[in-house]
């Protein structure tokens, strides 16, 4: 019996996963509802178990569908491969190319290597898109972006890390800081200070309370003042108004420090910075011009 676990299938499951519902997943895909509703009853009736369960507040995920869907991401993943393999083959040109960037990764030097791409290759759609570095992980993961840049390597066996560089962490200050471009010896005389940083999320590896509270355990010292802001811009105008200090990337905060609305502190004995690492699927396909964005990009 020919299987009826094709591409539509496994797409019209993974809508109405991602929507949590067989209306919105129908309004999504330009279908009925009755269409999508027989469409996942035909694969759950192949697979012999129920993908989800109907509930007041929409479709949820059952045991069985939170099984499949990392099986059918990788299998749409793998068509998109296959599609972007022969258009590359048949049209002599090369299809889009998506990359997921952590946001704050946006504002980095990455400008000129994205622009010698541009002019190296005028027919291609480049896309970008931000995202956490989980997330960058998971729309590498599903096929929806070519590659994706993102903090520290994902260890999942299903994708390819690579370090391209380390990204430079400074301590900042509003401007009439007392310590405002000067430099203190050791980092615990900062332990006093109120600090600024995002709350603790597990998989997010922006710059996290956790990764200051490691930065000051590392040396022995203790808890914190802090206040989670869930935005590195609105922490940057927060220091700027002084209502405390962060650790933030030296690319983001560079035109605000020469620009003098942001002060820093030099630490002598902190040396810090975040691995940005370059995420594909492993084993996945990557055309001529995606893999020429990538070699510029790590060697920007």
């Amino acid at each position: 019996m020919e299987s009826l676990m094709d591409v539509d299938g496994l797409a019209t499951f993974l809508a109405v996963s991602r929507m949590k519902g067989f209306s919105a997943a129908a309004e999504a895909l330009g279908r009925t509802q009755p269409a999508i509703s027989r469409r996942i009853a035909i694969l759950e009736a192949e697979l012999g178990a129920p993908l989800f369960d109907r509930t007041a507040g929409g479709a949820v995920l059952s045991q069985a569908g939170r099984a499949l869907v990392p099986y059918a991401e990788r299998a749409l993943a793998a068509v998109e491969d296959a599609r972007s393999a022969v258009r590359d083959l048949a049209a002599n040109t090369v299809g889009p190319v998506s990359l997921a960037i952590v946001g704050t990764l946006a504002d980095t030097d990455l400008a000129p290597a994205l622009r010698r791409f541009a002019a190296e290759h005028p027919r291609v759609d480049l896309r970008l898109r931000t995202a956490t570095s989980a997330e960058v992980s998971d729309v590498v993961r599903r096929g929806e972006a070519t590659l994706g840049l993102r903090y520290h390597a994902d260890p999942a066996p299903d994708l390819a890390c690579e370090v391209l560089w380390a990204e430079p962490l400074v301590v900042v200050c509003a401007p009439e800081h007392p310590r405002a471009g000067r430099t203190v010896a050791v980092l615990a005389e900062l332990q006093g200070e109120r600090w600024l940083a995002f709350p603790i999320t597990p998989g997010r590896e922006e710059i996290a309370a956790s990764h200051v509270f490691g930065v000051f355990r590392a040396r022995g010292l203790g808890q914190l003042d802090w206040t989670a802001v869930d935005s590195l811009t609105a922490q940057k105008r927060l220091v700027e108004a002084g209502f405390g200090v962060a650790l933030m990337p030296e690319s983001f905060v560079a035109a605000a420090l020469a620009e003098g609305t942001l002060g820093r502190i030099e630490v002598a004995d902190l040396e810090a910075a975040r691995p940005v690492a370059s995420v594909v699927r492993r084993g996945g396909y990557l055309s001529a011009a995606a893999r020429r964005l990538l070699e510029l990009i790590a060697s920007r």
